[in-house]
């Protein structure tokens, strides 16, 4: 979990910053509800996590966006099976394209626009469980990832920390590149360069 974790966990909180910097309002929106739940003179704790209901509709539409294994863990069906009318022998390899199904537009509206409130929606509301099959960037049933309860507390903790503790801008004539570099981890094909400004109230949190 550690090692599968850390380069997936890093690239997540990227892809999260990069697309929270690129939309002033979702930025100040997650400022506002951490300023209210957190305060601007402590620090995010993991406990404040469950209070922060736009920060989690952040995260799940990052994943959505940009799932960081895009055809996820390979499978391999132990005896013959058909699926939809496809006979799927034994032993072949099988890869689950969640990358194009969670940008599929007859299952999302405005499938490419970031758009984190979409999860706020009773038709949308979804979690990392795998059960609906239109979002599942964690795999779905009794082998999907191990580590969703380590990666759901540590990106959001990590993002959260930044947005409270730091403004951010681009540097002077910079703009972002969205594209991708396909790869067993999806990765930001021009890494992220932002600036960050102090912003709670007392220094010493800082240090």
């Amino acid at each position: 979990m550690v090692t599968g974790g850390t380069d997936t966990t890093s690239t997540t909180v990227e892809w999260a910053m990069a697309e929270i910097i690129k939309k002033p309002n979702v930025l100040q929106n997650l400022q506002e509800e951490l300023d209210q739940v957190v305060g601007k003179d402590k620090l995010v704790k993991e406990s404040h996590l469950p209070q922060l209901p736009f920060l989690s509709c952040v995260i799940k539409e990052t994943l959505r966006l940009h799932p960081i294994l895009p055809l996820l863990v390979p499978r391999s069906p132990s005896s013959p099976c058909t699926i939809d009318g496809y006979l799927i022998p034994e032993g072949t390899k099988v890869f689950v394209n969640v990358w194009a199904i969670q940008r599929d537009p007859s299952q999302w509206t405005d499938p490419l626009e970031f758009k984190p409130e979409r999860f706020l929606q009773e038709e949308f509301k979804r979690d990392f469980s795998g059960k609906e099959f239109d979002y599942l960037p964690f795999g779905s049933g009794r082998r999907r990832c191990a580590g969703i309860a380590m990666a759901d507390r540590m990106v959001g903790h990590l993002v959260a920390t930044m947005v409270h503790s730091f403004d951010w801008k681009l540097p002077e004539g910079k703009e972002i590149d969205m594209s991708d570099k396909f790869g067993i981890v999806t990765k930001m094909a021009v890494p992220l360069v932002a600036i960050p400004t102090p912003r709670l109230s007392n220094a010493e949190l800082y240090y």
